[in-house]
């Protein structure tokens, strides 16, 4: 819902931070002193447009936050906060529970937040959800919603390893020297503590009767909580089935059409999932808009993209995303969206690899060191993957791997996408599959609920099949691919010495190996990696503007 910024215990202003964040509050910012702290807020309107403005006090605390918290209404009603409220924010009741009780207020959220509390008590709080929806970043007593507003040190080749191997950083340290980020569900104050996503738990017996029935009712609890908004809400609409899990639910919940955007891919040989999320559209009457992405897209929005990312991921479904926040912008504030769907309910191809034996071609459901242009191909970012992504002891195969990428690639890939593709417009994205009620449902279903045979998250596709028969469920899913080698390679012969020229390039990768990235066939996958970093690094370690940073690669005046 916007960006936040605060300088704690020194002196200082928070002015220049939350000026830095204003495209992800476009309805105005506001800064205030206080004894020992400075805190900002870039407001993005969604609930309580005219009296939410932050920050909010009460009772001698001050409270400012990024994201929602969804269970506003029913906190205010299970502890009879009404009287002491004097907005309808969804951020006021945690202030009044917090003057109540103290840190225990925190373990009562139900949202993706990151926020900072300076309480009555003299205590003070940083704190972000436990799934890390909501980004905050760190440098000594400042904080900010993007490292942007912070002073960025030099580059960290480590992190910018694991960018080129894994497609994300890992850990609470960022790629910049100083800075460094709050973890998922992290408390910090006078005690650090975490704030758990769910349970660590073994597989409970089920039913299959009683599985849909409660995911049923899960399901539309959170889409009916993730859907409070005082602004226009709608969905991104994929042809897959975690998109139309939630379409399906949000059907059933409004009584006009839901507004669904959906972005496909003009290209030769590109797959394509407009007709799939089409026919569901039709069936579900959603006010449903399509939109493209072509090569002249690719090359205008690749900088913009490397922009809105100054904490890089490599995903190149940052592209389509950045692309569908462009379309929806002016006619959605909120936007739902399947991520945490695979996750949750064990849909990745890698997770019925892992539990296949050898002989049938079965392996841990780690990432590969094949980055051709490290020195190691990436095996020391794989091993730092593999300690960052350890599971608790008495977990199954299968709910190992599910936790890793939930310690890993969700709030450092997926996560990070979403949020910086849609505030770079001003949009907010919400994900009712990562849900703590959701979560303490999923994860613990026994594994031939979610991995059966050739099919992962089996029970999503069992509702469905009876919720939504057009998403067809049990249809070959394409996978998801953006076709980024066909609109390099005409222009990868001059891109390849270009790339391998800069500064951060030479500083992490052989160049020689880069040059040959791009000459070399069957080297294609690594081509957009490469290129990207080139420009996330002119802009984010050079200070070039994105038209030249592409400008400057592509050899344009």
């Amino acid at each position: 819902m916007c960006g936040i910024a605060g300088v704690l215990g020194g002196k200082g202003s928070a002015r220049p931070l939350i000026e830095s964040l204003a495209h992800r509050g476009p309805d105005g910012l506001r800064v205030e002193d206080g004894p020992g702290w400075s805190v900002a807020h870039a407001r993005l309107s969604i609930i309580d447009l005219e009296g939410g403005w932050q920050p909010l006090h009460a009772g001698g605390s001050t409270v400012i936050g990024n994201g929602e918290i969804y269970n506003y209404v029913e906190l205010t009603a299970d502890f009879g906060l009404k009287g002491e409220l004097k907005t309808g924010s969804d951020f006021e009741p945690l202030l009044a529970l917090y003057n109540r009780e103290g840190r225990s207020a925190f373990s009562r959220l139900r949202g993706m937040y990151a926020f900072c509390l300076i309480g009555g008590d003299g205590r003070t709080w940083l704190a972000r959800d436990p799934f890390g929806i909501k980004p905050l970043y760190l440098q000594g007593g400042t904080f900010a919603s993007e490292p942007r507003a912070l002073k960025r040190g030099a580059l960290q080749v480590e992190r910018a390893e694991e960018l080129l191997t894994l497609n994300y950083t890992l850990g609470e340290t960022t790629i910049y020297d100083g800075v460094s980020r709050l973890a998922p569900g992290q408390l910090m104050g006078p005690e650090r503590a975490r704030l758990p996503w769910g349970p660590a738990a073994r597989p409970q017996p089920i039913d299959e009767k009683t599985a849909l029935a409660r995911l049923d009712a899960v399901l539309e609890d959170s889409v009916r909580v993730h859907q409070r908004a005082d602004v226009p809400y709608g969905l991104f609409l994929s042809g897959g089935i975690d998109s139309a899990a939630i379409a399906t639910v949000m059907s059933r919940l409004n009584s006009r059409p839901v507004t669904a955007f959906t972005c496909g891919f003009d290209a030769p040989g590109a797959r394509d999932e407009r007709a799939a999320a089409e026919a569901v559209a039709k069936a579900l009457n959603l006010d449903w808009r399509e939109t493209t992405f072509d090569e002249e897209d690719f090359w205008r929005i690749a900088p913009q993209v490397a922009w809105a990312l100054d904490d890089p991921t490599t995903d190149y479904a940052t592209l389509p995303t950045y692309k569908l926040a462009e379309a929806a912008k002016g006619t959605l504030t909120v936007v739902l969206t399947g991520e945490g769907g695979d996750e949750l309910f064990g849909g990745y191809g890698r997770y019925r690899r892992a539990l296949r034996p050898a002989w049938l071609g079965g392996r841990p459901a780690a990432p590969r060191a094949d980055a051709l242009f490290l020195k190691d191909r990436g095996a020391g970012a794989v091993d730092r993957w593999k300690k960052a992504a350890a599971a608790p002891a008495g977990l199954t195969r299968l709910q190992q791997a599910q936790w890793g990428d939930i310690a890993t690639w969700l709030p450092n890939d997926l996560l990070l996408k979403l949020d910086r593709c849609l505030m770079a417009h001003g949009l907010e994205g919400r994900t009712p599959f990562l849900d703590r009620e959701v979560a303490a449902f999923a994860f613990t279903l026994p594994d031939a609920m979610k991995v059966r045979g050739r099919y992962g998250k089996w029970l999503l596709r069992k509702w469905l099949e009876g919720a939504c028969p057009a998403a067809q469920p049990w249809a070959k899913k394409q996978g998801f691919t953006v076709p980024v080698a066909g609109w390099i390679a005409p222009r990868a012969a001059d891109l390849g010495p270009r790339i391998a020229a800069v500064e951060a390039v030479r500083a992490v990768c052989d160049p020689d190996a880069v040059r040959a990235v791009f000459t070399r066939e069957g080297a294609e996958k690594h081509r957009w990696p490469l290129l990207f970093f080139a420009l996330w690094s002119l802009i984010h370690l050079e200070g070039a503007e994105p038209q030249d940073a592409r400008a400057a690669l592509l050899g344009e005046p």
